[in-house]
């Protein structure tokens, strides 16, 4: 193949830790044209993600003109590359049978399974993508006037205006009267997580591309439109588990789904999170669960509580989740989004992800 770039090195390692192709199933039951083989397909899109390149058109370029890549990958030298479609229907698969995750899980417990993690830092960054945000319900239902050039064709037996609905009674206020049954309040979504199972709980975090806002570390607002890469991190720098919802979504609302999914696949002792995930409830939770929760305390308008001295030092281990964001959107393509739909987004960083957990795993080797 030649000589190798440091680059390349860094491919072949990466494969190697990760054996991504044991996870690819055959499609061919040998009836009509044979597909390319797979698992050259799926090496091809972790060498995408650890290359740094922003397009799958960018990929077959390279493959084109890099044989020591081309024969990496495992694609033969005397054949024809495959198709940019056939790239894309490849990764339309593998988004669907979320290859990348479940091969992320198979690497965290092969290597990560039988330690003790002492800290593992929660946090979400934003995920800015090309697509509309979808609409609400409330706009959808409104419909928009008709335009002034298109006035002409309505015709005069437009159907009857829709009765406004009638707005519901405010709640009286002091106590009710005898014989009186008030309604009840409404439970939080982190109360109705925990009476809810996994499954329940991620069925029910939406995960369409909307806007959202939140205030960066100098306290200024950030508006974006796209999604939400929930991340929890082992204080050796590797990610553990990953969970994608839309931009709106509070932080808050990610804390107990991931808490359930790493505690399937490591032992942990502190859950280190910010003040966004202040609360009674996930304290209680990570109580439950055996591990002492750092979470930073929201005065909300009050007297802010400070850490005790040694809970102090522990929670700056939180900032190996900020290194973490920032070394997958910068190097492993969570800046470079450029498909659409949940599914395919989540595959997307999902690759990066698995990327990034190999890169650390050799780092702790070295």
């Amino acid at each position: 193949m030649g000589a190798l770039t440091p680059k390349l090195e860094r491919v072949i390692h990466t494969l190697e830790w990760v054996r991504i192709e044991e996870f690819v199933s055959a499609s061919w039951c040998g009836t009509g044209r044979p597909p390319h083989e797979r698992s050259w397909l799926a090496n091809a899109f972790v060498a995408k993600a650890v290359l740094g390149l922003t397009t799958t058109v960018g990929l077959i370029e390279r493959l084109t003109v890099d044989r020591a890549l081309r024969r990496i990958c495992g694609f033969a030298l005397c054949r024809k590359l495959p198709s940019e479609s056939t790239f894309s229907r490849a990764f339309d698969e593998f988004a669907a049978a979320r290859l990348a995750e479940r091969v992320h899980e198979a690497l965290i417990k092969e290597h990560l399974g039988n330690e003790l993690i002492g800290h593992l830092s929660r946090d979400g960054t934003a995920i800015e993508a090309r697509e509309r945000p979808a609409q609400s319900r409330r706009a959808a239902a409104t419909p928009a006037p008709a335009p002034a050039a298109q006035s002409c064709l309505i015709t005069e037996a437009a159907p009857a205006a829709p009765t406004p609905a009638v707005p519901a009674k405010k709640r009286g206020r002091g106590r009710p009267r005898r014989g009186k049954v008030r309604a009840p309040a409404k439970v939080s979504p982190i109360q109705r997580q925990r009476q809810q199972s996994l499954a329940q709980m991620l069925k029910d975090i939406p995960s369409g591309c909307d806007r959202g806002t939140k205030c960066n570390a100098q306290g200024y607002k950030v508006s974006w439109n796209g999604y939400k890469l929930h991340l929890d991190t082992a204080d050796c720098g590797v990610p553990i588990a990953a969970l994608l919802s839309s931009a709106s979504m509070h932080d808050s609302r990610a804390a107990i789904p991931l808490s359930l999914i790493s505690a399937q696949r490591v032992t942990n002792l502190y859950d280190v999170m910010d003040a966004a995930y202040c609360s009674f409830e996930l304290h209680e939770h990570c109580r439950s669960l055996g591990h002492v929760p750092l979470i930073d305390h929201n005065p909300r308008g009050g007297m802010k509580e400070a850490f005790e001295p040694a809970d102090a030092i522990r929670y700056n281990e939180r900032t190996v989740a900020e290194r973490s964001n920032a070394r997958l959107k910068d190097e492993f393509g969570g800046n470079t989004l450029r498909v659409k739909g949940g599914t395919k987004v989540m595959g997307h960083l999902m690759f990066g992800v698995l990327a990034l957990s190999a890169d650390q795993l050799m780092r702790l080797r070295q």
